[in-house]
């Protein structure tokens, strides 16, 4: 391969394992809306308990390949600490946004909705903003705490468990996530976010983001040698509701 040429493999597992994600997100609110239809409490704990349980298993399969990121923030974090080659982190970002606009594409097609349907649901209201700062920033101070300390074959469980938390403690239900953010404009449904709130909600991703990256620095000046998100094969990614 071409020493300036980013392998198809990570690509395609990047696709693949946020096509997923999305579909768990929006999927699982979906049937939570038809399962408990009134009960906005019983469908955000259906969502929640979907997605942990799901980016668990999605990080678990995808780290070997690609370090299941699924998350710009991610891998924007992972490059300015000198694991990724920035030429690689334009790849892939393109392939998380594709991945989870698709993914919120199959799952409205195998919920019988319209493939693409522009959420309606707005949600850039400073209370959400501010949460998620916090929702990113703790994803990854998360991350690169268990990357810096020698724990990444931890994210899976660890990730899970604080995307699931984190619909709860975030006013925002902890989106997280550039890429699922766009994704879930695609979809109207309970897991949709509308075109005019994503800008807002992205750029308070990525202020979270660089404040969690900073902690987790500070946190862990001592990195073990060699322990990076590319040979800890960590990752995340994200969620979100």
């Amino acid at each position: 391969m071409h020493p300036d040429r980013v392998s198809s493999r990570p690509l395609v597992g990047e696709f693949l394992g946020s096509a997923l994600l999305a579909a768990i997100v929006v999927g699982s609110g979906i049937m939570a809306q038809r399962l408990s239809p009134g009960d906005a409490g019983l469908q955000l704990l259906q969502n929640a308990f979907a997605t942990a349980l799901g980016l668990g298993v999605l990080i678990a399969l995808f780290q070997p390949i690609s370090g299941a990121h699924f998350n710009p923030v991610v891998t924007i974090a992972d490059a300015a600490l000198g694991a990724r080659r920035w030429r690689e982190v334009g790849p892939y970002v393109l392939a998380q946004i594709l991945g989870c606009v698709a993914g919120a594409i199959l799952a409205n097609v195998m919920f019988a909705a319209p493939a693409v349907s522009w959420s309606t649901t707005a949600r850039a209201t400073p209370p959400n903003l501010i949460a998620e700062v916090v929702a990113t920033a703790g994803l990854v101070l998360a991350i690169f705490v268990l990357v810096r300390t020698g724990r990444g074959s931890m994210a899976a469980p660890v990730v899970g468990a604080y995307i699931g938390a984190a619909y709860y403690f975030t006013a925002s239900t902890s989106f997280a996530n550039p890429a699922i953010t766009i994704g879930r404009m695609f979809s109207d449904t309970f897991a949709g976010i509308a075109p005019a709130s994503t800008p807002s909600f992205i750029l308070a991703q990525l202020v979270g983001g660089t404040v969690g990256l900073a902690l987790a620095v500070w946190l862990t000046p001592q990195q073990r040698p060699a322990v990076t998100t590319r040979h800890a094969d960590l990752a995340q990614a994200s969620p979100d509701r």
